[in-house]
């Protein structure tokens, strides 16, 4: 790591480390921690196969046309599917689906179906919903925008609907700077 004597000039060609040094870091990753997300689960139908992402940074950016923005880590297979056009779902979590976030939280096991078991409706696009979430959106991709270490998704909300009358799930981090 460069000293603080150096010029900005020699910063400017170190390239840029994960982490920032501890001072910030503590700091900052407490901060980022602290400001409350919703955990959706994020849908979509490709190539007559229901897929998923869980999701908590999700925001919503607009009134007239109804829109939210979804940050999307770089990896996600969401992404390529945005690329080609591919509507997608986002289901608001209530506090008593907390148990969904095992199950949508990481990838599925050879042959293993994770909406076994859950109803899910369809909406326009033949993306599944939740139907026991709290409510869902059915968006389409208006914009991405680069964010660092996540795309940020502008999306039009196409359709929706109200599930149960149980409060979001909210998540508050201990730790800003990773999940």
């Amino acid at each position: 790591m460069p000293s603080s004597s150096q010029s900005s000039e020699t910063n400017a060609a170190v390239p840029a480390k994960e982490t920032a040094p501890a001072p910030l870091h503590d700091g900052v990753a407490t901060v980022l921690g602290r400001i409350p997300s919703g955990l959706f689960v994020v849908t979509w139908r490709e190539a007559d196969v229901d897929r998923f992402m869980l999701a908590s940074w999700v925001m919503q950016a607009g009134f007239f046309p109804p829109a939210i923005t979804v940050a999307v880590g770089l990896s996600r297979e969401l992404l390529a599917a945005i690329a080609k056009g591919t509507p997608f779902v986002v289901n608001v979590l209530g506090e008593s689906q907390r148990s969904l976030l095992a199950r949508f939280g990481r990838p599925p096991a050879a042959g293993e179906n994770p909406f076994d078991g859950i109803e899910i409706v369809r909406g326009a696009s033949g993306a599944p919903a939740i139907a026991t979430a709290a409510g869902w959106l059915e968006c389409r991709s208006i914009a991405q925008v680069p964010g660092g270490d996540h795309t940020i998704v502008v999306a039009e909300v196409t359709n929706g609907k109200t599930g149960s009358a149980e409060q979001p799930l909210v998540h508050i981090r201990r730790n800003g700077l990773r999940y």
